[in-house]
């Protein structure tokens, strides 16, 4: 198996309650490379840009409207499997149907404050990692 790249947001809520060192020291347990790393603030319109395949949805507004509330950090991971992984070590989207050890089960506080976000698949990864990343950035 080779190496997988996909992206990652801590998000605002676990930004604001101080938990992001101990998120980056769980995606680093898991085995991921962090090939780049930074904080920063989503405007209105980045948000609907990121967000845009939801944009139809009725939760729309309210995830702009949290993605914008504070910093971020994102990030680009790499390891064998790595969507897959990342997608295991966030846990379920709703904090209830997480497993235990997953860092939505020990850190979100709802399905829509749930501390981080992840890829899902090769061809969002390569958006997203895009999204926020030059390719300089990515040469690790």
């Amino acid at each position: 198996m080779s190496l997988e790249r996909t992206f990652a947001i801590v998000k605002p809520d676990a930004v604001a309650a101080r938990q992001a060192g101990e998120i980056l020291a769980m995606i680093e347990k898991a085995g991921f490379r962090i090939l780049s790393l930074r904080m920063t603030r989503l405007t209105e319109p980045q948000a609907k840009g990121f967000y845009a395949v939801h944009c139809e949805k009725p939760f729309f507004p309210g995830l702009v409207k949290f993605m914008t509330e504070g910093p971020i950090i994102v990030m680009a991971l790499e390891r064998e499997d790595a969507i897959r992984k990342w997608r295991e070590t966030m846990g379920a989207t709703n904090p209830a149907n997480a497993a235990e050890g997953t860092i939505r089960k020990r850190f979100a506080t709802s399905i829509e404050r749930n501390s981080v976000h992840g890829s899902d698949a090769p061809e969002t990864a390569e958006t997203e990692l895009r999204f926020f990343f030059s390719t300089a950035d990515l040469l690790g």
